[in-house]
């Protein structure tokens, strides 16, 4: 036992991609043999790998000494790198087609997005127009909450609760693209441009999209990077006037 784990502790990395196989055989193998492929099998890898994230503690299951290699295989290089290789497939002149498609998206996706959070806010009892456009723009994403909070100066409560509403956008994302990907037509490049721009969490819309269809990925995590950035434009300047135009 003391050998496999002296093994397996100056591997992790190895150990790391080797576990994340195992639970995808797992996944699709349920996927294929329980639920007739009615629920794709990387729906469910993601469903067990954001369970087992509850594991450990700061770090998650990094945090267990034999699952180390994880916060490697599930950090921002891999991801990045995970992107940048799918882009390897993009078309340009897709891209190109939907242009303006996915810019129109863009804006209609921050703008319904902060309201719909904003209006949140304003039931949970948060009537200020900081407040407000602070949870507002953590809808939109986990990046932009805290950007906009600390812009405005936000407390710190109300900042953790905007980036509490970005992170539970990523999940439901996360899971729920795979899910209603056949029933909305997302099987193209010019409806993933579309999608990344109303949607626009970066982590969310790439998960998503790689659990439906992975040459999507590059179209959709395009806009998705651009939303995050009209975000940090909008919410602390026009949205929060905005809502101080309004009163509050």
């Amino acid at each position: 036992m003391e050998i496999i784990e002296k093994v397996i502790s100056s591997n992790g990395l190895v150990f790391a991609f080797l576990f994340v196989g195992f639970i995808m055989l797992f996944s699709f193998l349920v996927s294929k043999k329980l639920l007739r492929n009615k629920i794709p099998g990387v729906a469910i890898a993601i469903l067990i790998g954001l369970a087992l994230a509850f594991l450990g503690d700061k770090n998650g299951m990094a945090d267990i000494p034999i699952f180390a290699g994880m916060a490697i295989l599930g950090g921002s290089m891999f991801r990045d790198f995970a992107v940048v290789a799918t882009a390897m497939s993009a078309d340009i002149s897709k891209i190109k087609r939907a242009g303006l498609a996915g810019i129109i998206s863009l804006f209609i996706g921050v703008t319904i997005t902060f309201f719909l959070g904003a209006l949140i806010a304003y039931f949970m009892g948060y009537t200020d127009a900081v407040s407000m456009t602070t949870i507002g723009a953590g809808a939109c994403t986990y990046i932009v909450g805290p950007v906009t909070g600390g812009a405005l100066g936000a407390s710190s409560d109300v900042i953790a609760i905007s980036v509490a509403t970005g992170v539970i956008k990523t999940i439901f994302t996360t899971i729920i693209t795979p899910v209603i990907a056949k029933s909305i037509k997302l099987n193209n490049p010019h409806a993933a441009v579309v999608f990344g721009g109303l949607i626009g969490t970066t982590s969310g819309v790439v998960a998503g999209l790689a659990a439906t269809d992975e040459k999507l990925v590059p179209y959709g995590a395009l806009t998705a990077t651009f939303y995050t950035g009209v975000g940090c434009l909008l919410c602390p300047s026009v949205f929060y006037l905005f809502l101080k135009f309004f009163g509050f």
